[in-house]
């Protein structure tokens, strides 16, 4: 496959950028397509940590052309401060992207304070509020934003309104005018970078060139068929892939589905298999989880046949990437959600309305779990047999082959099983 997307099928946090990280060593273009610096996508490579939150993952290898599609919404401000880190990198923005400006940051934190208890649990990055403005027409495009004489006036009228709508929610003035000479600066720092990127994109593909599209956050935190309303506010499935970025669905050729060998969310929501017990500390301290770009602790579950079966019939999912596998190690018992119990009926679907999800209760098979550290591992034969099983397990009650897994968090403990790209 030529154009391959790699999608998270739980909640996020899944190790798509790890994966994506991976998998770009044989690629020529790694492409961004939806959400905005809430991503956190975290690689590690001999040792030496990266985060990143709005950079494509190729970012690392400055031989892969990156491009952050038509998709994404993008605060200048953050990826100055994140694309400084780097020297040696190619990358293109695209023209029809969206900007993120201080009042989406300003909204975002308000709102969630007015909802109280019944919070989303955004990260307060003004995502949603930026793709709110999108969907109303009233938002800033990039080429508007690095345009030299236009993007005054659209942030002035911009800036009033907000301010009108800040100062109903009893919240103060933001100043127009630090605002602008703050954001020229981005703009100029930025200006370089744009261009139409689908023609890129579609360049790319007549020259057949390997891309990956990488998104942010899982299918299930999708707008319109994840567990709404706690979701975020694009989509992060592959079938969004062509809207995001301007190429033809058909160009599409596969999909990977990045799962962790267990389930995690952050964030409000329901979550039918989550680990209530001492083990549920024990893996998230294993496991490292806590957001990269929150710090929040994560929310630990069993892995979700349920969820995976979702994410691969919206995705199209042709393989899946199976990611701290060895985090379970030293579990004695392993279950398996299989299905759900909602109102006395067994159910293998996940429901659209949230309150019938929330009284959702988990069916479980067990499976006996390892002992060995397969921190070392190179090959899927070097497995433990309970791990095999586990694996084997998995792609049976998903009919969906694991092409792929992850024994650590290096990029040399990665391990493939079948040739995907």
């Amino acid at each position: 496959m030529k154009r391959l997307v790699v999608v998270g099928t739980q909640w996020g946090d899944e190790g798509k950028g790890k994966i994506t990280d991976f998998l770009a060593q044989e690629a020529d273009v790694v492409c961004r397509y939806q959400g905005g610096n809430n991503a956190g996508h975290t690689v590690i490579i001999d040792g030496v940590k990266h985060s990143l939150h709005l950079l494509p993952s190729g970012i690392l290898n400055p031989n892969i052309l990156n491009v952050m599609a038509n998709g994404m919404v993008i605060n200048p401000e953050a990826f100055y401060q994140e694309i400084s880190q780097f020297n040696d990198f190619k990358l293109v923005i695209s023209d029809r992207a969206h900007v993120v400006l201080p009042y989406h940051l300003e909204y975002d934190k308000a709102s969630e304070h007015q909802k109280g208890d019944q919070k989303i649990g955004t990260t307060h990055k003004g995502i949603g509020p930026a793709y709110r403005d999108k969907a109303s027409r009233v938002g800033m495009r990039v080429s508007t934003f690095v345009h030299p004489t236009r993007m005054k006036e659209k942030l002035l009228s911009l800036i009033e309104d907000a301010n009108r709508e800040l100062y109903g929610m009893g919240l103060g003035n933001l100043d127009f005018q630090s605002i602008y000479q703050n954001y020229q600066k981005y703009a100029d720092f930025m200006r370089p970078y744009v261009a139409d990127t689908s023609i890129v994109l579609n360049d790319m593909i007549k020259e057949d060139k390997k891309i990956l599209f990488e998104g942010a956050q899982g299918v299930l935190l999708c707008l319109d068929h994840g567990t709404y309303p706690y979701v975020t506010s694009s989509s992060p499935t592959a079938a969004s892939v062509p809207l995001n970025t301007g190429i033809a669905p058909w160009l599409v050729e596969g999909a990977v589905g990045v799962t962790k060998a267990y389930t995690t969310r952050v964030g409000s929501g329901p979550m039918p298999s989550e680990i209530h017990s001492s083990l549920a500390d024990d893996i998230r301290i294993k496991g490292k989880e806590f957001g990269t770009t929150t710090g929040r602790p994560r929310r630990i579950g069993w892995i979700d046949t349920v969820i995976l079966n979702h994410s691969k019939r919206v995705s199209g999912l042709t393989g899946i990437a199976m990611t701290l596998l060895d985090v379970l190690s030293g579990v004695d018992t392993l279950n398996i959600c299989v299905s759900y119990t909602l109102d006395g009926k067994e159910i293998h679907s996940i429901p659209a309305d949230i309150q019938d999800f929330e009284r959702c209760t988990p069916n479980y098979i067990t499976m006996p779990g390892w002992h060995e550290d397969i921190t070392g591992v190179k090959h899927f034969d070097e497995l433990p047999l309970n791990c095999k099983n586990y694996m084997e397990k998995i792609e049976s009650l998903i009919d969906t082959k694991i092409v792929m897994f992850s024994v650590g968090p290096d990029r040399h403990q990665t391990i493939m099983k079948e040739r995907v790209f």
